[in-house]
């Protein structure tokens, strides 16, 4: 089992940035597809944006596209979502997420994912 630990979540204005950042263990990382999920009150766990290093290949929601950027670094076992120009209905618990079973797939739905951390809260005044 892999263990992930987000930090970085607060409280921001609308229109501002926040950086959120997963540490992870396991000594086969890279290989790991690794992503952010994010659950408002009351709503379902959906996707924010996932990347695969050996793949190559990154994926983002429409609702983030052009805001929020994945990155991940291999050396350090971690993996950012830098969020810009944040909206309100951004606000949730923002949950670090790693895929280690096979085949490599960038996938949107959670249940495709093996390790979960245990969130991060984010709540974007207005």
């Amino acid at each position: 089992q892999v263990q992930l630990v987000e930090s970085g979540g607060g409280l921001v204005q609308a229109g501002g940035s926040q950086r959120l950042s997963c540490a992870a263990s396991g000594p086969t990382f890279s290989s790991y597809v690794m992503g952010w999920f994010r659950q408002a009150p009351g709503g379902e766990r959906e996707f924010v944006a996932a990347t695969s290093w050996s793949l190559g290949i990154t994926r983002y929601a429409d609702s983030v596209k052009g805001r929020f950027t994945i990155s991940r670094d291999n050396a350090r076992n971690s993996v950012d979502l830098q969020m810009n120009s944040l909206k309100p209905e951004d606000t949730g618990d923002y949950y670090c997420a790693g895929r280690r079973r096979g085949p490599v797939v960038v996938s949107s739905l959670p249940r495709e994912y093996d390790d979960w951390g245990q969130g991060t809260q984010v709540t974007v005044s207005s």
